[in-house]
């Protein structure tokens, strides 16, 4: 297959681990060289310093903060409300604001690094919604996710791309628990012309768009698209492009996901705790191997079933690994139907790579989907995975991603033929 042709299958096909290809090429990289995790346009730009206090600025600021600094000896680690495959935070945020009092009409670019609003494009009649949702304005809030790809291919290579859509996934996530706590309704849009709005805001082949999130009142008008280019600024120090990856998400980006009717989910959560959930989320290292209660557990499976709010949809199943749930039987289980018994810890440690996390755990997920869309199905995936981390540590369990499996023997123990998109793991 040409490289121009790579399809969602085809990719994740081309990028399964398994225990030879791990051994031949264990990805060792030299943590100096990583390139810079945040993008930051020329100061003189004009600027909207977020606070906390303004419920707007709080909306927009909540879905991309940093949350914890750690200093180490290769320096400052930042950590942020979105998690990320090895801290790499390849993911940007970009704001279409419009009719929002206190707030010029524009496209802003989320900096995270110092919690401001930098206006890169001020609209007249033209805008976003030309390419997303074509005879509608949207008075309020278009948000725009991009994968600055080479943050993550530096130490990830051609599987990047996975953790690039999950990436996003979670930061759709973390736009969705900020629209929770404000009170706001969203809508997730995967199905749009992507590369035409690449291409007017200027990213070369250095950044995509891999998603958007409408909040806000449509009004019955036509915007045209972006009457001027938008002035490129790299996210990264400095690039080396991988044709394959950038091949792959062209070709991705063409497929149409399935469709659903457009439903929201209710949430029970309380909003004050809720909050400094979404401040302290961390991913765990080590579980100490105590069990969680049935009750928890079933909450949190049920919180996964909620509705995601979007018409453009790829099925995710959830196959869960019990190993320690109080009053559950250890084995594979698909949602609460257990498929067969047995104790697969050790079995799920080698699967996520000998990672002790996946046997120490009290539950190991596996999220496996037969798709349509790559694109969309991932970031699905990723969506769902923030929803995991923030009900697990809403009810004070631990949580954490994993992005690195056997792909085919994963297949094996979850007697699937569809492909493992995530795994994730609960505990205590």
């Amino acid at each position: 297959m040409p490289q121009s042709q790579i399809s969602g299958k085809a990719y994740h096909e081309a990028t399964k681990h398994s225990y030879l290809s791990v051994q031949i090429d264990p990805n060792y990289v030299d943590a100096s060289t990583q390139p810079s995790p945040f993008k930051v346009y020329p100061k003189f730009y004009q600027r909207v310093k977020l606070n906390l206090n303004n419920p707007v600025h709080s909306f927009i600021s909540l879905t991309s903060t940093i949350t914890l600094e750690k200093v180490y000896k290769d320096g400052l680690d930042q950590l942020r409300v979105n998690p990320s495959a090895g801290a790499l935070y390849p993911t940007e945020v970009y704001v279409q604001v419009r009719g929002i009092e206190g707030i010029v009409d524009g496209i802003y670019h989320l900096e995270v690094e110092n919690n401001c609003l930098t206006l890169i494009y001020e609209l007249i009649d033209d805008g976003l919604e030309s390419y997303i949702i074509p005879d509608k304005s949207i008075n309020g809030f278009i948000f725009l996710i991009s994968c600055v790809y080479y943050r993550s291919s530096w130490k990830y290579q051609n599987r990047s791309m996975r953790y690039c859509l999950l990436d996003s996934g979670h930061h759709l996530g973390a736009v969705a628990a900020s629209a929770f706590l404000h009170s706001r309704d969203i809508q997730l849009i995967f199905d749009f012309d992507k590369l035409a709005l690449n291409s007017d805001l200027g990213f070369e082949n250095k950044e995509f768009i891999t998603a958007c999130v409408v909040s806000g009142e449509p009004q019955d008008k036509k915007i045209r698209h972006l009457r001027l280019k938008v002035p490129f600024v790299c996210g990264t120090d400095y690039f080396e492009s991988n044709q394959f990856i950038e091949d792959a998400y062209q070709t991705t980006t063409l497929q149409k996901s399935r469709q659903q009717k457009l439903e929201y989910p209710q949430f029970d959560f309380d909003k004050d705790k809720f909050y400094q959930t979404v401040w302290n989320r961390r991913s765990i290292r080590r579980f100490r191997k105590e069990s969680i209660s049935q009750e928890d557990y079933l909450y949190i499976v049920q919180q996964l079933q909620q509705p995601i709010p979007t018409e453009n949809y790829e099925e995710i199943e959830i196959y869960s690994v019990v190993h320690r749930v109080e009053g559950m039987t250890p084995g594979l289980y698909k949602g609460t139907y257990l498929v067969k018994t047995g104790n697969f810890s050790e079995k799920t440690g080698y699967l996520c790579i000998n990672q002790a996390i996946a046997k120490d755990s009290a539950v190991t997920l596996f999220f496996v989907s037969d798709y349509l869309n790559y694109q969309t199905a991932m970031q699905i995936a990723g969506f769902l995975g923030q929803r995991l981390y923030l009900t697990s540590n809403y009810l004070g369990i631990q949580c954490s991603g994993i992005g690195a499996y056997y792909d085919d023997e994963t297949q094996e123990l979850l007697e699937t033929n569809k492909d493992v998109l995530y795994a994730m793991v609960i505990g205590i």
